[in-house]
């Protein structure tokens, strides 16, 4: 394992709350300070592990690109942004999607195998809190967390702890665990943002879970020019049609289910592979806007299982 000098340091160091906390019940405009054009860098490295024969992975470092978070929707009591990585002057990827929701009863626990379960939550338990929802590039579901904001120290801070599948920094790479337990916490300041992580790498198996090795997240988001992510925001107005249509297939599938299961791979090709392929022969007219949902629902029901079940039901 490769010793890890100041950002180790640095990372390691507990959330302190001197003085007084006050909770930010009204954190629509503090969600607002997550959007924008930033310079981001993503650090990981894993700190932790019981087994004296673990051979620890090397430290991951990237940045120095630039990232447009983009707000899609914005009510009282939701805020949906969508992140698009700017990774050269000409070439922007369609990121991941975040969505804050206040005071939501209802959450999707991760249970591991690609498997989210709904859960209904009491009121009193999410009264004065957001939720956070996560969705990959496919927009397929990823996990949620559940706190209120809090002024500490002129800083503001939301912290949540979640069960989720594996980023693709790592299933694309490794296969020796299958939970992230995620503790996030983002910390925001006037200059832009920290999101801090303090994860276990679990291996769960006939419910039974044991910790791999523990990992600590350090990614920035640095705010910048907003001329910087010009790029992004020509890519969204040419495409935001195409993704749109894809989050409404996926809203409607998982209103109508209590447990959502999902193919990893088909093909060997992964779901966010097949919708991006599709996106472009939709930007290229290969594909009319009459035929382009029925396109987009079939290819998302191959990864749920959801074709086999109207097959059966015609049948």
């Amino acid at each position: 394992m490769k010793r890890l000098t100041g950002f180790l340091a640095a990372a390691m160091v507990c959330l302190s709350v001197q003085g007084q906390t006050n909770d930010l019940p009204g954190g629509r405009q503090v969600i607002e300070k997550l959007c924008g054009c930033f310079e981001v860098n993503f650090k990981y490295a894993e700190t932790f592990s019981s087994n004296p024969d673990y051979k620890y992975h090397d430290r991951e470092e990237t940045g120095g690109t630039a990232e447009l978070a983009l707000p899609i929707e914005i009510t009282d009591k939701k805020m949906v942004i969508q992140h698009l990585l700017i990774v050269s002057p000409t070439v922007v990827v369609k990121h991941w999607r975040e969505e804050w929701t206040y005071e939501n009863p209802v959450i999707w626990r991760y249970k591991g195998d690609r498997t989210w379960v709904k859960e209904m939550i009491p009121a009193e338990q999410v009264m004065g809190k957001w939720t956070q929802t996560i969705w990959e590039v496919a927009d397929e579901p990823r996990y949620q967390g559940i706190s209120q904001f809090v002024q500490v120290d002129n800083r503001i801070t939301w912290q949540s702890t979640a069960d989720a599948p594996l980023p693709r920094r790592e299933y694309s790479v490794r296969d020796d665990y299958n939970i992230l337990k995620r503790t996030n916490r983002i910390n925001i300041g006037d200059t832009g943002y920290l999101h801090e992580q303090d994860n276990e790498k679990i291996i769960r198996s006939h419910g039974m879970d044991k910790v791999l090795v523990e990992e600590k997240g350090w990614n920035s988001y640095k705010r910048i020019n907003e001329k910087e992510c010009a790029v992004a925001r020509e890519y969204w107005e040419k495409n935001k049609d195409y993704w749109g249509r894809v989050r409404k297939v996926w809203a409607d599938y998982i209103g109508s289910r209590n447990t959502i299961s999902l193919k990893n791979k088909i093909d060997g090709k992964f779901l966010h592979e097949y919708l991006i392929d599709l996106s472009s022969k939709y930007a290229a007219k290969k594909i009319t806007a009459a035929e382009i949902d029925g396109v987009i629902k079939a290819e998302i029901g191959r990864f749920t299982g959801q074709d086999k079940a109207e097959t059966a039901q015609l049948n």
